[in-house]
């Protein structure tokens, strides 16, 4: 349990050493945030939706935590291009320990990432129904990033190169961000799309902290708990096998 830890904390201290990591994690958030918050606000104001800003930061929010916990395959990539990952397998733990921490450092950074845009959103005039459901929310967050950090080592373990990684980038994670619902409510969708949104599993975090923060809600908050539960267990489950078998 003692390589959980260590490896967690040097997830994170590689982060907070990074300080442009740390400014270029906000930008794209940023140009989310405010270029569709205060850009289509009029329009979903005229559309009987209310306030943009509001509907969108928990969306912008889960993109955080997506783009940042998936990129942790990247890190994977890089680690085992130059080496620095073989220095961790030759340990004598269970390979399962090593997988483990370096997924709960990489979604701890996703976490911390996504409260900096939280911040932002909140200085942007974005307001919680209920600040007491914030804890809640930190949970939900939690569970988002654990999912997809688990899906990037998955990734991470499978590709040799990053070019390949740069492909999954275009062909899976764009759809699961714009299929989420992040940017657009998802009532009244095309039956063929709603199809292909009730199976993004992002769909059901973005869901989840809208539920939580302004008490709007597409399937129900129970349901996102459960589908992030389980389809994170799968995948966590997928990402430790795969993480066993990297020759290196």
């Amino acid at each position: 349990m003692s390589v959980i830890y260590v490896l967690w904390l040097r997830e994170l201290r590689r982060y907070v050493r990074s300080r442009a990591q740390i400014v270029a994690s906000l930008g794209q958030p940023l140009l989310y945030l405010l270029g569709l918050g205060f850009g289509l606000g009029p329009i979903f104001q005229k559309a009987g939706q209310g306030n943009y800003l509001q509907f969108v930061a928990p969306g912008i929010i889960g993109m955080t935590i997506l783009f940042s916990s998936i990129f942790s395959g990247a890190g994977l990539i890089f680690d085992r291009q130059f080496g620095f990952l073989k220095e961790t397998l030759v340990a004598p733990v269970p390979r399962i320990y090593i997988m483990l921490g370096r997924t709960l450092g990489a979604a701890t950074v996703a976490v911390i990432q996504s409260l900096l845009v939280a911040v932002v959103c909140l200085l942007c005039g974005f307001r919680p129904v209920n600040y007491r459901t914030l804890p809640l929310a930190l949970l939900f967050m939690g569970l988002i990033a654990s999912l997809f950090s688990s899906l990037g080592t998955a990734i991470g373990s499978s590709l040799q190169n990053i070019q390949g990684f740069q492909m999954i980038m275009s062909f899976l994670v764009m759809p699961i961000f714009f299929l989420s619902g992040a940017l657009y409510p998802l009532n009244n969708l095309p039956t063929a799309l709603n199809a292909v949104v009730t199976v993004d599993p992002l769909a059901y975090g973005v869901d989840s902290l809208r539920s939580i923060l302004i008490g709007s809600t597409h399937f129900g908050l129970l349901t996102d708990a459960t589908v992030l539960l389980a389809v994170g267990t799968v995948v966590l489950l997928i990402g430790s096998r795969l993480f066993s078998k990297i020759q290196v």
